[in-house]
């Protein structure tokens, strides 16, 4: 792969190309995003952002970044748990964004979240303004993990903690046939039928593959200078929590 490309999936494109295809895919999908989460999850993916914001203890923090926060599942969570905290969501696609905005409407919370269109990989955030980061399937799609990884660094202040909450690699073999065996023939087709978009979910599935491994996550972790640095995997590694905290 030459050093201008980077995966979109399984394939190589150049960085501005997998952004633009990335916006596209979740302008896509924006409309069903939260019922081919309960599908594809089987409802579990609730237990897991409940598991996140359980770890982040979101009282104890004032200012609160979620980004590629999209529909706003973690940050009505985190706006429960810490009514007091100013809470800015940050996603890549206007309509995720709209979605989220529109959710937190019907939720009457419209006021108490800001809602933000902008990059992980140059947010729109002043240096160190950020009690905590966190981030839920997203990181993944960023066309640069270090970068973004990178800029979070630099949204928090000191002592401020990262969050994330990723689709990871399961570690039972026997498991890890059945997973692959789900994400690339069930998980494709359920797009095709529920959100009439088969080549979208087709792109989750591959990018979940593409996406480092736990441990190697936590070397990225220390890398862009990330202290206390730790992982819990959930449902045997299908997803995984990464933690660290700005020195």
């Amino acid at each position: 792969m030459s050093e201008n490309e980077t995966w979109f999936g399984n394939k190589r494109v150049l960085p501005e190309r997998k952004r633009e295809l990335v916006r596209n895919v979740f302008s896509s999908v924006a409309g069903n995003y939260d019922l081919m989460n309960d599908l594809m999850s089987m409802g579990i993916h609730r237990l897991w952002k409940d598991s996140m914001v359980d770890w982040a203890l979101p009282q104890h923090h004032r200012n609160i970044l979620d980004v590629a926060g999209g529909t706003g599942d973690i940050a009505f969570r985190l706006e429960e748990r810490a009514p007091n905290a100013k809470i800015i969501v940050c996603d890549l696609t206007l309509e995720m964004v709209e979605r989220g905005r529109d959710r937190a409407l019907d939720r009457g919370v419209g006021s108490d979240i800001e809602w933000v269109v902008g990059n992980a990989e140059s947010l729109p955030i002043p240096s160190a303004s950020i009690d905590l980061y966190t981030i839920a399937f997203g990181l993944r799609n960023v066309v640069d993990i270090e970068k973004a990884l990178n800029e979070a660094y630099r949204v928090l202040r000191p002592g401020g903690r990262f969050l994330c909450l990723e689709f990871s690699h399961v570690e039972a073999q026997p498991f890890s046939k059945l997973y692959d065996l789900y994400s690339f023939k069930i998980l494709p087709t359920l797009g095709e039928y529920i959100a009439k978009d088969r080549n979208s979910y087709l792109y989750l599935a591959e990018s979940i593959r593409r996406f480092p491994a736990q441990e190697a996550l936590c070397a990225k972790l220390r890398q862009a200078g990330f202290a206390l640095v730790k992982y819990r995997n959930l449902s045997a590694g299908i997803a995984a929590l990464h933690s660290g905290w700005r020195a």
